[in-house]
């Protein structure tokens, strides 16, 4: 990878300018030209390291909820149960992940019936068994981006402000909640408006508006969800470059962790490094390191589609 395209990388997750030309402002941030700056993310967005370039929404802000499921489904019946999940908008991420409960999900809906209606119906087309819809009960970090070489950058979950979605907000959210398109005037060929997306991210109905990464392809090839079994640690752990996501859940019956942590790494050593010093940092309770072993699906939710 370039210095440019890192350089652009630290940037674009975490804020690709909201204007009408974007990438004239990237140049000028960069001390570049807007060609140079626009072929160098097409570059990105071609190779796979960029997933998208788009709004991240919350989900709690537009009305909606978001439930980790966890599950078991035999080795010999994965490829069928990805493929009925695949055909479900409401199923964002799907993992496969190195436990007995070896599949994890979420399903974003806008109520706990519908989202035990998408459940109840893959397990009946599947032979996905003994699932658990888990609640976040604290959430400690979320929406972390990932820099270009080097670590997760530190974002913290704050609450949005109340106002009431028209019908012309749900419909730029929904375009929003696209991929940009492919031109040096993304909104304006969108159709949405810059103004009304920065009131998004001010009444913080939007978390960000950037880019999506394919975490392996951005260089990092390993991660796992750490489970611990304490309710104390949560703001040490949340202070982890390496950390992405930290929340709080309820323990279920043959799993007693509450305290789940996303991490990631360049490498499996420097995995199992980042394991031993948060565990340490938080007492050494017991823990589950869950591997990711495949990544099944994941897409960005489109609301209001």
């Amino acid at each position: 990878m370039t210095e440019l395209e890192q350089n652009l990388l630290a940037i674009i997750q975490d804020a690709f300018p909201v204007e009408e030309r974007p990438y004239q402002v990237l140049a000028g941030q960069l001390g570049s030209d807007e060609q140079t700056v626009f072929a160098a993310v097409e570059g990105l967005r071609q190779s796979g390291v960029i997933r998208r370039i788009g709004g991240v929404y919350d989900s709690r802000a537009l009305g909606f909820i978001s439930r980790l499921c966890a599950g078991k489904v035999t080795e010999s019946a994965i490829e069928a149960f990805a493929t009925a999940v695949n055909e479900i908008p409401a199923i964002t991420h799907n993992y496969q992940r190195s436990h007995e409960y070896n599949v994890w999900f979420t399903v974003i809906a806008q109520s706990e019936a519908e989202i035990q209606k998408i459940v109840d119906d893959v397990c009946a087309k599947t032979e996905l068994h003994d699932v658990h819809v888990l609640l976040a009960t604290k959430k400690f970090k979320i929406n972390t981006v990932m820099g270009g070489t080097a670590a997760p950058v530190i974002r913290k979950n704050s609450c949005a402000r109340s106002k009431p979605l028209s019908g012309s907000d749900r419909n730029r959210i929904r375009v929003a909640c696209e991929d940009i398109p492919h031109s040096l005037t993304p909104f304006k060929d969108w159709g949405v408006s810059c103004d009304e997306l920065r009131e998004d991210l001010d009444l913080r109905r939007m978390r960000r508006f950037g880019a999506i990464l394919r975490h392996q392809e951005a260089g990092f090839a390993d991660n796992a969800m750490v489970c611990f079994n304490t309710t104390n640690g949560g703001d040490i752990l949340a202070q982890k470059p390496y950390i992405s996501h930290c929340y709080e859940r309820p323990a279920f019956e043959g799993f007693p962790y509450t305290l789940y942590a996303m991490m990631h790494a360049q490498s499996a050593e420097e995995l199992d490094r980042q394991i031993k010093e948060a565990a340490e940092s938080i007492g050494n309770p017991d823990y589950v390191v869950l591997r990711s072993v495949r990544e099944l699906k994941k897409t960005s939710f489109r609301f209001f589609a």
